[in-house]
């Protein structure tokens, strides 16, 4: 409460300072021509004149500082025409430095108004960028990330470097940075689109080339006028740490860098492709085994500083910064992101991700055959495992759980049928077959026999989906524990 009637008192005060600095430079031209009346004819008090557009351009806008300049002249011009003793040469002259005075400082409050929009549309577009990033990187048990961004202090404004992490079905992860060409709020929405985008996608558990495959196409409809490519780059990376495999595609962007566990770095060769919006590129995934313990570095171009040394020297530079493997992550990511030139007019991103893998003895695989007693075999299959890890209390669900899928795949798919149990933040189960119809959830009338399965699977897990596979598909569904 105190508080509150310490900010209202001071209210009355601040309106006072501020009304009093906008009437100060009409004061000041009072006071200038009451001074110009009463100084002797042939004194030079009368240039005191000249400090008042001064004045206004300090406090107002351009065209209240004209008005104020132009009055300044006026009142100068019209009290020296009557009392002056100076020759005409005299008059003019100090007329025209009056007059000079207006038109510097019209052209002050013009440098002053610019700035104050550049500065308000660069906290726009920082407060736009920092809405659409991450604000939290979400755990998972497949990397640990660190990440560093700090956006450009130029004049331009922020740019629209971006990145994310997004958790897949199986355990998976996403690893996205992206690049926007510009600065400002149209770079940073732009992004933003981009990265909303690219969630979209991945929730769909698409690979890595159709994903930025749908992305070129997003971009070059955001491309309004159709003249050139949007200049977003992309790279999509998708690890799997059940079987150790990373799959990654790029579209311009710069080449990751994997530091393994023995302290060797190297950069993969990726199929080289032109960046988002040029339409009708086709997308081609690289396919990598990581070793447990394995960093990742993904970055932005802004990193390298390319227009003052060359590519082979500037990721000479990230190798030797990732250094020693006995390094902790944020040691790593603060002596990757201190490579980043300090005079540097673009945005650096940097994120690192040391790789994890599931063991062994938390993964169990049936193959089934496609028959309908194989229900009842995974069932007791799955209620098996479970207690074996100690998760009793999961065997009911996960019963279900399973007995509608391999139901479902027995019916309405194909062999091969492969049932999937793996334990991790989340019980996972997953069923693949060699089918690609997609099951879909639907409310079942009273007088329908069937249709209840997936509702029931829906409402009893955290979340569920398809993905589809080379062979078929897989349809996943995550139990909390």
């Amino acid at each position: 409460m105190e508080e509150q009637r310490a900010a209202a008192g001071s209210r009355p005060t601040t309106r006072a300072g501020a009304l009093l600095t906008r009437v100060l430079p009409s004061a000041a031209l009072l006071a200038a021509a009451g001074l110009l009346l009463a100084a002797p004819p042939d004194d030079h008090f009368g240039l005191l004149v000249a400090v008042v557009p001064f004045l206004a351009a300090a406090v107002h806008g351009v065209q209240a500082t004209a008005v104020i300049g132009a009055l300044s002249v006026a009142v100068f011009a019209a009290l020296r025409q009557w009392r002056t003793e100076d020759e005409p040469e005299v008059a003019v002259i100090k007329l025209a430095l009056v007059s000079a005075a207006a038109a510097v400082a019209v052209l002050i409050s013009q440098a002053r108004s610019r700035e104050q929009r550049l500065n308000r549309a660069r906290d726009i577009a920082l407060a736009l960028q920092e809405g659409l990033l991450p604000q939290a990187i979400p755990r998972s048990s497949a990397v640990d990330v660190c990440q560093r961004y700090v956006p450009t202090d130029a004049e331009a404004g922020v740019g629209g470097d971006w990145f994310d992490v997004i958790r897949l079905s199986g355990a998976r992860v996403a690893l996205v940075m992206g690049d926007v060409v510009g600065h400002g709020v149209r770079a940073a929405a732009t992004m933003g689109r981009l990265r909303t985008a690219v969630r979209t996608l991945a929730d769909l558990d698409l690979a890595p080339d159709e994903v930025l495959a749908r992305m070129d196409d997003l971009a070059e409809q955001l491309d309004e006028d159709g003249s050139h490519g949007l200049g977003a780059t992309c790279l999509y990376l998708v690890y799997d740490p059940v079987s150790g495999v990373c799959t990654l595609a790029s579209a311009g962007h710069t080449p990751p860098a994997l530091l393994r566990p023995d302290g060797t770095v190297d950069f993969p060769q990726l199929v080289e492709h032109p960046p988002l919006g040029m339409g009708g590129t086709p997308f081609t995934a690289t396919e990598l085994t990581l070793a447990e313990g394995t960093v990742i570095a993904l970055y932005t171009d802004g990193l390298l500083d390319l227009r003052h040394r060359t590519a082979d020297t500037a990721l000479a530079a990230v190798g030797r910064a990732l250094g020693p493997p006995g390094a902790s992550l944020q040691q790593l990511c603060d002596r990757v992101y201190a490579e980043a030139p300090a005079d540097s007019d673009d945005d650096v991103a940097v994120m690192l991700a040391r790789v994890k893998s599931v063991p062994g003895d938390r993964v169990a695989t049936w193959h089934l055959p496609a028959d309908p007693r194989s229900a009842g075999t995974a069932r007791s299959a799955a209620a098996e495992r479970l207690a074996a890890w100690g998760l009793e209390e999961a065997q009911f669900t996960t019963e279900l759980v399973v007995s509608e899928l391999v139901t479902n795949a027995v019916r309405h798919a194909t062999a091969p049928i492969t049932l999937r149990v793996i334990r991790d933040d989340t019980l996972i189960c997953e069923v693949s077959d060699g089918s690609s119809n997609a099951p879909h959830m639907r409310l079942a009338r009273l007088t329908d026999e069937g249709g209840r399965g997936l509702y029931l699977v829906g409402r009893l897990a955290e979340r569920w989906g398809t993905r589809y596979t080379g062979t078929g598909k897989t349809i996943w569904v995550e139990q909390s524990l």
